[in-house]
């Protein structure tokens, strides 16, 4: 720990002293803070601390990027501080009180969708895969795909779509399963609202639809008086988020009004049987409408003869996404885009932004090879933007220094267009970075190489050419 007791003390001093800290934790890469006044800290000499990468606001929290030892200068930082830090809810919850209502409600569906990232990023990689052996057609003079030589590749195919249909199909499970874990109410009963919403005795919309078109009878619940469509919300994002929602506000009124010795019997009974009714009735349709019209109107934007305008003004301006944290309100409608439409042109784009935010500060990397500082900041920064997570590279090194985060934006603004005009379209949400390939469709994987090739270079290249402009003075005023 002794490594990073004085800078431990020297960051306490510059963001105002302890009695400036509210609360504080730590993620896998930063030191996170909720401050009473954002103000008192000293940015300029914090990131001039050896042990700190960066720093940057977002989400009520002051976040100082240490790197992979995080836990250790956490550990330090609690010593010296006589503090204890907290659990990172508790943090998010100090630094909501700091947020306007638009940045609570992203915060919120951030939270909600956090765990769910993780299966969703897998599962587009397994539809990659199956994309590979099962519709390339890579053997025999390019006639027939691997699966179609060879049975054992057939077999995991079909396996992993066991997998692949568990987390796409049965999404909604996961999504009322989060809601009622972020609105502190029973986790089980959660599952089970997700279960009604894509149970086996439910057609899908698909076959609802087909079964309308073809005059046949659609499956329905006879109440005598009326009748309830069995139409299930597989694959869907935001009737499972405003079902899970109002489940909760049923479950948590019930639990504060019903008397304890039968609360176990009345709360989870009378929460869920009108959550579920209302959910066949009111609300799945209403959801479904709602997350069918963003939907259309992405894929209209993507679809249009200016698509290729819209798709380069989304990578232009998605770094500018991150910064505020609206890009965590864009993964419902990407979601829902894929329910709706079987694929999604706003991923491409954005796992191109990200590699462009990686290439950049490699090339800030090359201007400035023989600066020590510059590389061990920089290098592990680029790599884990390749593969994904570019909150070090954005904030650590592209927004502070400027004229590397505009060319990244510029690359990622032209590579929009090429993506578009390539016809790159992903089966689903993936690795944001260089893996992202594995996400696409497989007949535009390998244009989609191309384009992450192209996309590096870009950057690089935007960046070495506004590094001789005025804006390289920006990082050292």
């Amino acid at each position: 720990m002794a490594e990073f007791s004085k800078d431990a003390e020297k960051l306490l001093e510059l963001i105002g002293g302890k009695e400036n800290v509210v609360s504080f934790t730590h993620c896998a890469t930063r030191m996170r803070f909720v401050l009473a006044d954002e103000k008192k800290a000293d940015v300029k000499k914090i990131e001039e601390l050896p042990s700190v990468k960066g720093s940057f606001t977002q989400g009520g929290q002051f976040q100082v990027i240490i790197g992979n030892k995080v836990s250790v200068f956490f550990d330090e930082f609690s010593r010296i501080s006589r503090m204890d830090g907290v659990d990172k809810q508790e943090v998010k919850a100090a630094a909501k009180g700091k947020m306007n209502l638009l940045q609570r409600g992203v915060a919120n569906l951030a939270e909600i969708f956090a765990p769910i990232i993780p299966a969703i990023i897998v599962g587009g990689l397994i539809l990659g895969f199956r994309n590979i052996i099962g519709d390339i057609k890579l053997l025999e003079d390019g006639t027939k795909s691997i699966t179609e030589v060879y049975q054992i590749w057939a077999g995991i195919y079909n396996f992993l779509w066991l997998i692949g249909e568990a987390i796409f199909v049965f999404l909604p499970v996961g999504i009322t399963w989060s809601v009622c874990k972020k609105m502190n109410v029973d986790q089980m009963l959660g599952i089970v609202l997700g279960i009604t919403l894509v149970s086996p005795q439910l057609m899908s919309a698909s076959d609802y639809i087909a079964a309308v078109e073809a005059g046949e009878a659609v499956k329905t619940w006879d109440f005598g008086a009326f009748h309830i469509n069995m139409v299930g919300y597989q694959s869907q994002v935001i009737p499972a988020i405003l079902v899970g929602l109002v489940f909760a506000v049923f479950y948590r009124f019930l639990k504060k009004r019903v008397p304890e010795m039968i609360s176990m019997i009345v709360v989870p009974f009378c929460s869920l049987v009108p959550a579920v009714l209302l959910a066949h009735t009111v609300i799945g349709p209403f959801g479904r409408m709602i997350g069918d019209g963003l939907a259309s109107i992405i894929m209209a934007g993507f679809s249009s003869s200016f698509s290729w305008l819209f798709s380069g003004i989304y990578g232009l301006l998605y770094p500018l996404l991150v910064i505020t944290g609206l890009h965590h309100s864009m993964l419902p409608i990407d979601l829902q885009t894929v329910a709706v439409m079987g694929g999604i042109y706003t991923f491409p784009v954005v796992a191109l932004s990200n590699i462009a935010q990686a290439s950049a500060v490699m090339a800030f990397v090359f201007l400035h090879k023989k600066d020590a500082r510059v590389k061990e900041v920089g290098i592990p920064s680029f790599v884990s933007g390749f593969l994904g997570v570019t909150e070090p590279a954005m904030f650590g090194v592209n927004l502070k220094y400027l004229y590397p985060f505009i060319g990244a934006m510029l690359a990622s603004g032209v590579m929009g267009i090429i993506s578009r005009v390539f016809g790159v379209i992903a089966n689903s949400v993936g690795v944001g970075g260089i893996p992202a390939f594995l996400s696409m469709r497989g007949d535009k994987m390998l244009l989609y190489i191309v384009c992450i090739v192209i996309d590096i270079v870009l950057a690089f290249l935007f960046t070495v050419l506004l590094s001789k402009t005025k804006l390289k003075d920006y990082g050292n005023k």
